[in-house]
């Protein structure tokens, strides 16, 4: 027997012994979990969010139903994606017919710092109760520090069906 036959472990008579099964098992469970949690992260970094829709449009109601020249607020769901999230929000607007049957819609917020604004029927204005900026039916501003117009909806009718779209913001007016 020479020097290196002491070195070279013996071989196994019966194969795999109960020590390689348990080392090739735990080998096995990490490849497996390393999978579990590679493969989502790998999913996360080299495919992006879904592209974004065109404009979606929102059913608000029925347009036969709103009263020619008086504002009504009225409120919707629109469904927006973050990411891979679907998230359903609350949209409010307010609406104005007018008597040839046209429909404007306004966002809810004042255009001085974003204050909510309601209609008036005393004053027959939009009032935003923070900084006392008034607005008139048609969303002009008629006082107060508001910089420009009330901000609009894009709006289509399908039959009797409102359908409002994305929130325009409407350019400043010149001091």
């Amino acid at each position: 027997m020479d020097a290196d036959d002491l070195t070279k472990p013996a071989p196994d008579p019966e194969g795999t012994t109960r020590r390689g099964f348990y080392v090739g098992a735990i080998y096995a469970i990490g490849a497996c979990i390393t999978a579990a949690l590679g493969a989502p992260a790998a999913a996360y970094l080299l495919l992006g969010p879904k592209a974004r829709k065109d404009e979606e449009w929102i059913d608000f109601g029925d347009v036969a139903k709103l009263p020619a020249g008086q504002p009504i607020e009225m409120v919707g769901r629109r469904n927006r994606t973050d990411g891979w999230k679907v998230v359903s929000e609350k949209v409010t607007a307010w609406v104005v017919k007018s008597p040839d049957g046209g429909v404007v819609a306004f966002g809810p917020r004042c255009t001085h710092l974003g204050c909510a604004h309601h209609w008036d029927d005393s004053k027959s204005k939009f009032v935003c109760p923070c900084h006392n900026s008034l607005f008139s039916v048609n969303g002009a501003v008629l006082a107060g520090p508001a910089p420009r117009a009330l901000d609009r909806y894009a709006v289509k009718i399908e039959g009797n069906k409102l359908l409002l779209g994305g929130l325009r913001r409407e350019p400043e007016h010149s001091a």
